[in-house]
């Protein structure tokens, strides 16, 4: 690929435009009209809350209807994602670049106290359009951080999907392309299963709406996240039975710790009386679970998190490593989350979070780190 074919690749046009603008108006009109789940989110520094319509599984599986029913009908192809790939991904670029400078100026005219709307400006542009100077902002009743991290989960799947039409137009479908397809297909699933889970993560909780997040959730999820499919396109690998099974057993003990983790976290937040694995919860200074995963490891749920994404790339094989930058980022930047996640929990619980690095002293990995 020699860079005139690149710089023109990534050009935008205006059908990823209409691809993009199509995208978002279908997420705006489903998630507020489609039936689902009100979860109220947690309760704020001022004592309000937010509420959110989960109904992410439903929308999801009705726009993956509309598209196949539209791909039968010829009115769009099944490929027109993997074949404008480069093109998309830089008019998402722009237009999360475009969307957060709105959000920094709109939000530093905000007038408002309460703690969703409020302004947090430090008076460097470059750090407030970055780390975002809104905890909540919202455009037409819409809860644009939310909207975009179920944009960005709900794109990684579509491009999966269009990199598996392509697999099979071109008849190059293998085993290591199924597998991959099938790990994310269920992982994606889940997390829609489990979208109220979403509302009490500390990105929905206590980080503002910059750049970082838009682009994270935007960009980031859905075309980087992809990557394995998108060179299992270009590269056959062959897998033993061996194999196969030592990667269907990463991916369970994965799915296994981080689902249990978040969802015990989650129930404790809920109900901090629920029993954990079968007995009553052990916290600590009344705030702070200690029992199950989270009486094995600090931050448990980021390891799950990391076998997980392992999983979707050792369908790849280990020929290569660029199948591997996902687990790679992924680890390097959970090691740099969980380090500003230990300085903001010793800040706000101090004493009781010494008694809980004391009574849980492993960070990650149990007995390594």
């Amino acid at each position: 690929m020699d860079l005139d074919f690149l710089l023109l690749a990534l050009t935008p046009s205006w059908n990823s435009v209409a691809l993009l603008v199509g995208f978002f108006t279908y997420l705006a009109i489903a998630g507020s009209i489609v039936p689902g789940k009100v979860v109220p989110g947690v309760i704020l520094a001022d004592g309000t809350r937010l509420h959110y319509r989960c109904n992410g599984l439903f929308s999801l599986s009705l726009l993956v209807a509309l598209l196949g029913i539209s791909a039968k009908m010829g009115f769009i192809s099944t490929t027109v994602i993997s074949d404008r790939g480069l093109e998309l991904l830089s008019t998402t670029f722009i237009f999360s670049f475009l969307v957060t400078l709105v959000l920094y100026f709109a939000g530093s005219k905000s007038q408002s106290k309460g703690s969703s709307l409020k302004p947090h400006i430090s008076g460097n542009l470059i750090h407030d359009w970055w780390f975002g100077i809104q905890l909540n902002p919202h455009f037409m009743g819409i809860d644009l951080k939310f909207f975009f991290v179920r944009a960005g989960m709900m794109g990684w799947l579509l491009i999966n999907l269009s990199v598996l039409a392509k697999s099979i137009q071109d008849g190059t479908l293998s085993q290591s392309m199924i597998l991959y397809q099938l790990f994310n297909a269920l992982y994606i699933l889940d997390y829609f299963v489990h979208e109220e889970y979403m509302t009490s993560t500390w990105d929905i909780i206590a980080e503002r709406l910059g750049f970082m997040l838009v682009f994270g959730d935007l960009v980031w999820i859905p075309f980087t996240f992809s990557i394995q499919g998108w060179w299992l396109l270009w590269n056959k690998v062959e897998l033993s039975t061996v194999a196969v099974v030592a990667n269907c057993i990463v991916f369970l003990i994965g799915y296994l710790v981080f689902r249990g983790a978040n969802k015990q976290k989650h129930d404790f937040k809920k109900n901090p009386k629920a029993l954990i694995w079968g007995k009553p919860p052990k916290v600590i200074g009344g705030k702070l679970l200690a029992s199950g995963y989270w009486g094995i490891a600090r931050h448990c749920n980021y390891l799950g998190d990391l076998l997980l994404a392992l999983s979707f790339s050792l369908p790849c094989g280990i020929s290569s490593l660029v199948p591997y930058f996902y687990p790679i980022y992924l680890l390097i930047l959970l090691i740099w989350r969980e380090r500003r996640d230990e300085a903001r929990c010793a800040e706000k619980y101090k004493e009781i979070w010494a008694q809980y690095r004391k009574l849980v002293p492993w960070r990650i990995l149990p007995c390594v780190y």
